[in-house]
C-alpha cells in the first residue's frame, strides 16, 4: 500500500475512533439542557390511632383513660385487646378523673351544650357556640354538635363518643373523652351500662 493511502486510512480509523467519544460528550450536554425533576416531597405517615383485637374475646370490658398519655386502653377481663388515642378536655374545660361507669348508650346523639349557630339559610354564622349563651339570630337556630357512640359517664354531659382527633396525644375537646370514629363505634358494641370506666392522670 502507498504511503498516501496509509495516511488516508489513519486519519479515517482516527475519525471513526472518536465517534463514540463525541456522541458521548453530545449526550451529556443534552442531558445538562434538560431540567432536573425536583423530587417528590415524602409525604407523612398517619399515625396510628387505635389496635384492636377484643372481637372473638369473652369477658366483661373495661377500660382505663390516661389523660397524660391521651390513650385508653380497653380490657376484657383484665386482659387487654386494645388501645385507642383519645382526645380530652382542654385546659379550663378539664376531663374528670375517677372511676365511672358507663351510664347510658346513643348511637346517634348531638350535644345539647356546644354546637353551631346557623342562620335562616343554614349557613354557620357561629362555629364554636354554646347554648343559651350566645344569640340566635331570627329565623337561625342552635345545632348540637354530632356525638355518635355515646357513652355517658356523668350526670353532667362528660362522655365517651366519636369525634376528630387532630393533634394525637394532645387534649383538644370541651371535656368529654373523643375517640376515633372507628374506633367509638368498635367500643359502643362491647360495653353496656354499668361498664367501668376509670380516668387517670397518668
Amino acid at each position: 500500500m502507498k504511503p498516501a493511502s496509509l495516511i488516508r486510512m489513519a486519519s479515517l480509523l482516527a475519525v471513526v475512533s472518536m465517534l463514540p467519544s463525541c456522541a458521548l460528550v453530545k449526550h451529556f450536554r443534552e442531558l445538562r439542557k434538560k431540567p432536573t425533576a425536583a423530587a417528590a416531597p415524602a409525604q407523612p405517615t398517619a399515625p396510628v390511632l387505635y389496635e384492636w383485637s377484643g372481637d372473638q374475646v369473652p369477658g366483661a370490658t373495661s377500660v382505663r383513660i390516661a389523660l397524660a398519655e391521651q390513650k385508653a386502653r380497653i380490657f376484657k377481663d383484665g386482659e387487654q385487646v386494645g388501645w385507642t388515642y383519645v382526645a380530652t378536655g382542654l385546659s379550663g374545660r378539664s376531663t374528670p378523673t375517677g372511676t365511672f361507669h358507663v351510664m347510658e348508650k346513643v348511637a346517634d346523639k348531638r350535644s345539647n351544650r356546644w354546637g353551631v349557630i346557623v342562620n335562616s339559610s343554614g349557613s354557620t354564622i357561629d362555629g364554636e357556640a354554646r347554648a343559651g349563651r350566645e344569640a340566635v339570630p331570627a329565623g337561625g337556630r342552635f345545632v348540637g354538635a354530632p356525638m355518635p357512640h355515646w357513652m355517658r359517664l356523668t350526670g353532667y354531659g362528660i362522655g365517651m363518643h366519636g369525634g376528630p382527633i387532630p393533634n394525637p396525644g394532645r387534649p383538644a375537646s370541651h371535656g368529654c373523652i373523643r375517640l376515633p370514629f372507628e374506633m367509638a363505634g368498635i367500643l359502643f358494641n362491647h360495653v353496656e351500662v354499668g361498664t367501668p370506666v376509670v380516668i387517670t392522670h397518668q
